[in-house]
């Protein structure tokens, strides 16, 4: 059975045999937790790293007047941050979007990969810093892109992630969120998701049916997102050990 960990951390490092061996044996103590659910709490001690093995959960932030930011979406194969349990406290929240299977992995067990399995730790490295790129791109388009050149770039970065995992056709996956998650991501108001979808599928750039969403044309929304994947950093360095 394809396992989401090892296929996501193959991009980040030549591991070998043994290593897909220690991921596989680390993600296998799953268990379900139903859509919006929290794992951890903002300013609660972090003991455990959580892993995503299937279904969408997010990393967010609440304001004192009750509004919710979505930093990140996390996706089958995704750490929720895999060096929280250095941290004295959480600063931000983890929940799930949608039903999940999730692995909770002590800190000692994080401990032991990185002093023992170089190329797993020079993979989740490489995790980190691919998790840094996207929130630079979140930021960038919510500085500066439109509404609807923004949720395009979204789509488009969500296809690459889901197939970098096996979990995406060419153009199409599943996208297990409400519009109002969307909108937290975005950082604009679930009426305005609304328009934005509706004017996306009248110029004829995507579907969204039953929480499939299909890309009518893939380069197409590219150009119209002014999408470029090199912050998702799908191709390794020729020189890595």
């Amino acid at each position: 059975m394809s396992n989401p960990l090892v296929m996501k951390l193959e991009h980040g490092a030549r591991l070998a045999d043994e290593d897909r061996a220690t991921l596989r044996t680390l993600s296998a103590d799953i268990r379900q937790v139903e859509g919006q659910q929290d794992l951890i709490h903002e300013g609660d001690r972090p003991e455990n790293v959580h892993l995503v093995m299937s279904g969408f959960a997010c990393r967010y932030k609440v304001l004192v007047n009750g509004k919710r930011q979505i930093l990140a979406f996390l996706i089958p194969g995704d750490f929720c941050d895999p060096h929280v349990t250095i941290l004295g406290a959480m600063d931000h929240s983890i929940c799930t979007l949608s039903p999940c299977t999730i692995v909770e992995i002590s800190r000692e067990t994080i401990a032991d990969l990185t002093m023992n399995h170089p190329r797993i730790t020079r993979a989740l490295r490489w995790a980190t810093l691919v998790d840094e790129g996207i929130l630079r791109e979140w930021l960038t388009g919510m500085g500066q892109r439109s509404s609807e050149s923004q949720t395009a770039h979204l789509f488009c970065e969500l296809l690459l992630r889901l197939q970098t995992v096996c979990l995406a056709t060419p153009n199409s996956y599943r996208l297990p969120v409400t519009q109002i998650d969307l909108a937290d991501a975005l950082g604009v108001s679930a009426v305005h998701v609304n328009r934005t979808l509706q004017q996306l599928r009248a110029d004829g750039l995507i579907t969204l049916k039953r929480s499939v969403l299909t890309i009518v044309d893939v380069d197409r929304l590219e150009a119209f997102a002014g999408f470029n994947s090199n912050y998702l950093h799908r191709v390794g360095r020729t020189d890595a050990a």
